[in-house]
């Protein structure tokens, strides 16, 4: 069957039957050992030291594939591993032979299983034969009412959940999170929205484990993400690595064959920056996004004992959906310091994740810059409401607002996905008006990575004006993306009734807003008028291009009322405070001229000139000596604020938008949650094996021209809902 297991070197003295190259030999060979046979504790114990070449670790899984069919050796390790995990968690010694044998275990089981997951050729994934001969005599403590995966990653979420990360467990923490990775990545094999027939054993598995082991693998993983342990590199405990000891075969097998990543010393210690990233906090954040986001449609069957077909109204109104218990554990962690019964008198029904806010707040604002982080941000405010009002209520926004505001600075370097992750965190915020007071009041010193001009003394409610009007232009110029635009101009108008005294800068800049969509405005009438006046007998192509136009002219038009409901609502509720928007208008007035008899803009427009006769009769009353400097009008400008009267002013309905999921959001986010893991975790798979997204797109960020791309799974469209209450 192969020179794999038929040629094992031998190494010093040993016998052959205890050497690592005849037991992984054997591992992967035509025999069958017994669940029961000492060769597994053989295999396990023995520190796996071999260096094979690439193409020998290859024809290694390819030999293991043919074989495990009748062998069933995967699903024998699997019940080993989690014996070891079971007896680590029952036992308070590190150092204990079960350790050594749970990390041997799962480096096997890592490396085989990835390479039958990649390499399965039917949808449920029979070739990984997840179950024992009916020949085989199956232990007493084998529960037959559980399947393999089932009871594998209990014992893998327990040991997590339970076992605190030392320095004894790191390694085994991070090999069983790989392990989890691997054992997940099925889902890159199939589309992101599952029917109830689609199978993912690991999945399936994982979701049906009970409520409290899920809660308790939910807050280690998020205590992982807060801690950010480090890599212990004094560590003596680390047999693979000590005692002269160089990585061996099954390193190998992940690294150069099966692309697995486990982390030779050297990467730790290869850079600093590195080593501050922290590889655990990474990959607990990876596994605690693909379980949360992981979305599976009930079907038909399920409802079909519950339905009285005789009534129509007991018909399901819309595609179900199984209820994701790591999902709802997120959305219902709470803060550990603070506990709604003590206000309300009545706890949350259930047991609950009980999290340190204040440190996950911290934590997410050190690492806003990395997209799996944003996307965390993203879950927890649009999922937990208690998160979302801890957020409210901290005085120091600036902790996650400045990392996101400068990634949206640097939005040519950035993925479109992160962007709209970012615009759409920051719409959920705006929605609530303490948010847009609290963003006024907080002073900024300095702003040192906007580099266009110096910003001193800026409050971070003017730089958000700055920067999302910023954002409007880049993508004027270069994505044009109307879905983008609508998310700017919706954060902008649900700030605009509760702004405070507004920079000079980012008054200047709102005005300029509505200069650069109005000359857009201009050149697609233009453009709409020229075809207009061609001649009969115009093409299928032609007229379809006119419907296009009048289309992108219609959305154009809704876009530059906004941003005059945006003025009006300054002028109407906070013009007092915010001389600098009256400066701005002032200055700038000739751009809404031509706009003054549009039926779509006359009565806001109406309002804005209403204002500037106001205050332009005020200055010709001035008797001045010389230039009129800025300084001198806005002396006139905020004198006279005192006695303006808003009651002459026609007062309208306050935009408020609000985000919504749509009812298919597995489409956009599992295919950017794997996106993103595989890029940052080492996992690696064969482009011709991905079916959750195009293969051949860069799995990296996205630079410049490349973010302009469209991407299966992209947000447009498809993710973002904003309803506008009338």
């Amino acid at each position: 069957m192969g020179g794999v297991p038929s040629t094992p070197r031998f190494s010093g003295g040993s016998r052959p039957h205890e050497t690592a190259e005849y037991l992984i030999g054997a591992f992967i060979g035509e025999k069958s050992f017994p669940l029961a046979s000492d060769y597994w504790q053989k295999l396990l114990e023995l520190p796996l030291n071999l260096h094979w070449s690439s193409d020998r670790v290859q024809q290694a899984c390819l030999h293991f594939a043919q074989n495990n069919c009748y062998t069933r050796h995967l699903a024998k390790i699997l019940i080993h591993l989690s014996w070891c995990l079971q007896e680590c968690v029952s036992t308070s010694d590190a150092s204990s032979s079960a350790y050594v044998k749970a990390l041997n275990a799962v480096y096997v089981s890592s490396v085989f299983l990835k390479h039958l997951i990649e390499n399965a050729k039917t949808d449920n994934f029979e070739d990984l034969y997840m179950s024992l001969n009916e020949s085989e005599e199956i232990p007493s403590n084998v529960p037959k009412e559980q399947s393999i995966e089932h009871l594998v990653v209990n014992s893998v979420l327990n040991f997590l959940g339970r076992v605190d990360v030392s320095s004894d467990t790191y390694l085994l923490h991070y090999e069983l999170l790989n392990f989890m990775l691997v054992a997940l990545s099925t889902q890159l094999l199939s589309g992101p929205s599952l029917g109830a027939d689609d199978i993912h054993p690991f999945f399936d598995a994982a979701m049906s484990q009970p409520t409290s082991l899920v809660n308790l693998a939910i807050r280690k993983l998020l205590v992982n993400y807060i801690t950010r342990p480090r890599f212990p590199l004094k560590a003596s405990s680390y047999y693979i690595f000590s005692e002269g000891y160089r990585p061996g075969v099954l390193q190998r097998v992940g690294s150069v064959a099966a692309n697995l990543v486990l982390l030779p010393l050297n990467f730790f210690a290869s850079s600093s920056n590195e080593a501050s990233r922290s590889p655990l906090a990474d990959n607990s954040l990876n596994i605690l996004l693909i379980l949360v986001h992981y979305r599976k449609s009930l079907g038909m069957d399920h409802f079909k004992d519950k339905i009285d077909y005789s009534s129509p109204d007991s018909l399901p109104k819309e595609e179900s959906f199984f209820e994701n218990p790591y999902c709802k554990a997120l959305e219902n962690a709470r803060d550990i310091e603070f506990d709604r019964v003590d206000v309300e008198g009545n706890a949350p029904g259930g047991p609950v994740v009980r999290l340190p806010f204040a440190s996950l707040f911290d934590t997410l604002g050190m690492c806003l810059a990395d997209e799996t982080s944003a996307l965390l941000l993203y879950s927890l405010v649009h999922g937990n409401s208690d998160f979302l009002e801890y957020v409210l209520v901290r005085t120091d926004l600036d902790t996650l607002l400045m990392p996101l505001l400068e990634t949206l600075y640097n939005a040519p370097r950035r993925t479109s996905n992160q962007i709209y992750m970012v615009l759409i965190i920051l719409l959920i915020l705006s929605q609530d008006s303490s948010f847009n007071a609290s963003i006024h009041k907080l002073v900024l010193p300095s702003v040192p990575w906007y580099q266009e001009r110096v910003l001193h003394q800026t409050s971070l409610g003017s730089l958000m004006v700055i920067i999302l009007t910023r954002t409007v232009k880049y993508n004027l110029s270069k994505l044009r993306d109307v879905y983008l635009h609508t998310n700017c101009l919706a954060t902008l108008a649900n700030m605009a009734p509760h702004v405070h005294r507004l920079s000079g800068y980012a008054s200047q800049r709102l005005v300029s807003l509505f200069d650069m969509l109005a000359r857009k405005y201009n050149k697609l009438a233009e453009m709409k008028n020229d075809k207009m006046h061609v001649p009969n007998g115009e093409s299928k192509e032609e007229n379809s291009l006119q419907e296009d136009m009048a289309a992108e002219l219609h959305i154009y038009t809704d876009f530059l009322r906004i941003v005059l409901e945006i003025l009006n609502a300054i002028l109407t509720y906070s013009l007092p405070r915010n001389p600098e928007v009256v400066y701005a208008i002032m200055h700038r007035q000739e751009v809404f001229q031509p706009f003054k008899s549009h039926p779509r803009f006359n009565e806001l427009l109406d309002n804005i000139f209403m204002v500037l006769d106001f205050f332009n009769s005020r200055m010709d009353a001035q008797k001045m000596d010389g230039e009129w400097s800025v300084e001198k009008v806005l002396q006139v400008i905020i004198v006279n604020c005192r006695s303006w009267r808003v009651d002459g002013l026609k007062m309208f309905t306050q935009l408020r938008f609000t985000y919504e999921q749509e009812s298919h959001p597995e489409e956009f986010f599992i295919p950017y949650v794997w996106q993103l893991v595989l890029s940052r975790s080492g996992l690696n798979f064969s482009p011709g094996s991905i079916h959750l997204f195009p293969a051949d797109l860069p799995l990296q960020d996205n630079i410049g021209e490349e973010a302009e791309k469209p991407q299966k799974g992209d947000m447009k469209g498809n993710e973002l809902k904003i309803e506008v209450p009338v």
